[in-house]
């Protein structure tokens, strides 16, 4: 049964007083979630302060605690670290400490506090939180306060928000700040790796994650990395010689170069420090490879925020607030977290014991545990690392004597050659033979196929578009000649990763089963385009790629204008029908006003966005942005945009139009893109083999039910093999995309964060939830 439709706007803040700090280390983001804070709480009518300098400004109070407006959140979302400060504090450890930070608040009726730190940030909240009755009778008892004042501030309520690079809070797929933290990695990893391979040089790269071996994890399998030394898995006994063995296998197969990636707290089995310099000195007594050792040190945590921590951290404040608006005396001390695509809120006590756990197990040398209460998501990034950095002798491998064809199909999307590698290398370990087809079925109905060694596809996940070659050539007008190249190389079985194109291309070939025998064979679709239209999944392959694209160029533009001034730019975003790129690209980017196709528009709605941005020229703001998709209305075209906006703007602001195009398409994919093509693609195939062994009768292949031609998507919280006829009826063929889109629910929030008056439904928003232990062997994404 539906849910019904729940709106904030029966949630009213009026006389309430929302303080919000950044405590701890500084994370990417944290300025995005305090400008959503800031905002969202000021949209309600509740007063919102900034506690400066964490725990410490809010026991020292003063000028540390002040109340903020609108504007003062402007262009820092583009910002890295934290603008309020961030301070380690011992005097807030102390009840004395935690007293004066008691006063401090009640001075300034703050009862809601939104904490954005780490698991010891938030530890320290939630101890403030219990102590906060006792604290108030203290100070009546002092005389510092009134008991009317006592009874009236009776109860704290605290929500936080995990600024974390090292994503080691457990309950939340990931921390705001790791996938900015990533993206350095991954900049000097593509940056050494050309140096490396001139002079075939071993690099040992050094990360942050002194009790959390994520970022090494994530962007060794993002790299393809050689080894990696992680603290919840340390190597088994013997490490140095399989290390070694490894390494110099590497180079017999003329692989110019060999990365190592250590977490800064990486250990052996007996819990002694695994350092950068040991593996070195190793490497070069017992190989004498010449070896450099690169420590990252502080630049992971600097910079400006990616795509994807701005979006997450501005859909966290925006539920922190949700969540004191909704607190009661009765609810636990609670973290937004994602979990998937989803918000959800969790006790707060609950994750932090969850966190204490995996380092307790850790220390008791119980590592499995350790990568278990992780979470699947981490769970899975180990699992598959293993499965494609260490190529078994071929006398170990299953023999299967099946053959598999992968193929990209559609318009070329960062991450796909990540896919194709992954795919080829489980194929191998699974024991298939793997084929590649290039330029998709064009050139599969030219017998443009050949099979693909392990080898080939080394050094594949950093590079943009498709090294196979795609068409957008759908396979009806050749399926004589495909049927044919099917039968002369006995493909058993099919993996296209692709756009909308593939999603059809599956369609086609599933229905014409009845006529072609040959199509009768499992086959399966990753979904691969910037424009995240392929229906069935939430996220599509080179999304978060093009969405940092666009959100980099924006920052340009507007940096360009704050020395102009009352200027308002139109920027122009790929994704035929689907908005996903104008829309978040505008929620990343901080615009005025997004136009898509799934949303209407009209004259009137332009003509009160030129209004809106008349009055936003009066303030210290003064400057615009507003994206455009390109297909959101064939009148209001970008050229009708500009006009009207500088007819109706004229002597307030001035315009300018941009038209981003193919640069949307191109460069190195993203860290997310690397990594989410890797797993999903991992898990394609060993769909297949279950498929291939399933299907399997008397001496051939022969799979006709609709569950044999599958797209892979994620749906919410989890991977989900979904059947292509199915998706049929929830296709818009017409336009080329689903007909309901998750992200349309998070359209509201960049109206509210650029102060328009609307409507934001939350009988989705997050809901207490507890934390899951997660089982043996559980599968997650």
């Amino acid at each position: 049964m539906a849910q019904p439709q729940k709106f904030f706007e029966n949630l009213s803040g009026a006389g309430k007083a929302i303080g919000v700090l950044t405590s701890g280390g500084d994370a990417q983001g944290m300025n995005a979630a305090v400008r959503a804070v800031v905002r969202m709480g000021i949209y309600v009518e509740a007063k919102v302060y900034f506690v400066h300098e964490g725990y410490q400004g809010m026991v020292d109070g003063g000028d540390n605690i002040i109340e903020v407006s609108w504007e003062s959140v402007s262009s820092i979302l583009q910002v890295g670290g934290t603008v309020i400060g961030s301070a380690r504090c011992k005097a807030f450890r102390t009840r004395e400490g935690r007293l004066q930070a008691a006063y401090n608040l009640i001075q300034r009726g703050i009862t809601n506090l939104c904490v954005i730190g780490g698991d010891g940030s938030l530890t320290g909240a939630n101890l403030f939180r219990e102590e906060w009755s006792g604290l108030l009778e203290e100070l009546v008892k002092n005389g510092k306060i009134e008991a009317a004042a006592a009874k009236k501030y009776s109860h704290l309520n605290i929500v936080g928000m995990v600024g974390s690079i090292d994503n080691d809070f457990c309950g939340t797929d990931m921390t705001i700040g790791t996938d900015s933290a990533l993206h350095r990695i991954i900049e000097v990893v593509d940056a050494i790796m050309t140096t490396a391979q001139s002079h075939q040089r071993t690099f040992v790269l050094e990360v942050m994650g002194r009790h959390c071996g994520y970022l090494a994890l994530v962007s060794a399998l993002a790299c393809g990395a050689d080894w990696v030394f992680i603290p919840e898995s340390p190597p088994e006994e013997g490490w140095e010689d399989i290390m070694c063995g490894k390494l110099s296998e590497n180079r017999a197969r003329r692989k110019r170069l060999n990365i190592i990636i250590v977490s800064e707290g990486a250990i052996d089995r007996q819990n002694n420090p695994i350092t950068s310099e040991k593996i070195k000195s190793l490497v070069v007594s017992r190989l004498g490879f010449d070896t450099r050792v690169t420590i990252l040190g502080h630049v992971q945590r600097g910079g400006t925020p990616s795509a994807f921590d701005r979006i997450l951290a501005s859909r966290m404040g925006v539920e922190c607030v949700l969540a004191l608006l909704e607190a009661t005396p009765e609810t636990p001390a609670c973290v937004v977290s994602l979990c998937g695509n989803q918000a959800v809120r969790l006790p707060l006590m609950e994750c932090v014991q969850m966190t204490q756990e995996v380092q307790k197990a850790m220390d008791e040398r119980r590592f499995e545990d350790a990568v278990r209460l992780r979470g699947r998501s981490f769970e899975n990034n180990l699992n598959t690392y293993k499965l494609l950095s260490h190529k078994k002798n071929i006398s170990e491998l299953p023999k299967s004597n099946f053959n598999v064809a992968v193929l990209n199909v559609g318009a070329p999307a960062a991450g796909m050659n990540g896919a194709v590698r992954s795919a080829v290398r489980v194929g191998i370990t699974e024991g298939h033979k793997m084929f590649a087809v290039n330029d998709g079925f064009e050139g599969f109905a030219k017998g443009q196929i050949q099979e693909i060694k392990w080898g080939d596809v080394g050094g594949w996940t950093g590079q943009g578009g498709s090294l196979l070659g795609t068409k957008r050539t759908l396979p009806a007008k050749y399926f004589d000649q495909i049927a044919d190249q099917i039968r002369a190389n006995n493909i058993n079985a099919l993996l296209v990763i692709g756009g909308f194109e593939a999603f059809e291309s599956m369609l086609q070939l599933a229905e014409a089963r009845g006529t072609f025998e040959e199509f009768c064979i499992p086959m399966c679709v990753v979904p691969a385009t910037i424009s995240n239209n392929v229906p069935g999944t939430d996220l599509s392959l080179g999304a978060d790629t093009a969405l940092n694209a666009i959100m980099e160029t924006c920052d340009r533009i507007k940096q360009s204008a704050s020395g102009t001034k009352r200027r308002v730019f139109i920027i122009e975003t790929m994704g035929g029908y689907c908005g996903y790129l104008a829309n978040m690209g505008g929620l990343a980017a901080g615009a005025d006003a997004a136009y898509i196709f799934e949303e209407q528009f009209d004259i009137r709605e332009l003509q009160a966005n030129v209004e809106h941005l008349t009055e936003k020229m009066k303030t210290s703001i003064q400057r615009g942005l507003v994206l455009r998709n390109e297909n959101s209305n064939e009148n209001y075209t970008t050229d009708f945009i500009y006009q009207l906006y500088s007819e109706e703007g004229k002597g307030v602001f001035d315009c300018r139009k941009n038209v981003l195009g193919h640069m949307q398409q191109g460069g190195a994919p993203s860290p997310f893109d690397r990594n989410f093509g890797t797993k999903i693609s991992a898990k394609a195939i060993q769909w297949i083999s279950r498929k291939l062994k399933e299907t399997y009768r008397k001496g051939r292949i022969f799979a006709n039910t609709d569950d044999s031609v599958c797209l892979l998507g994620m749906r919410r919280r989890a991977l989900v093999f979904q059947p292509v006829m199915q998706l049929r009826d929830e296709t818009d063929f017409k336009h080329r995309i689903p007909k309901e889109q998750w992200w349309l629910k998070l359209r509201p929030l960049m109206k509210i964060l650029a102060k328009y008056k609307t409507s934001y439904d939350i009988s989705d928003a997050g809901q207490l939830e507890h934390v899951r232990v997660p089982r043996p062997k559980e599968e997650g994404i």
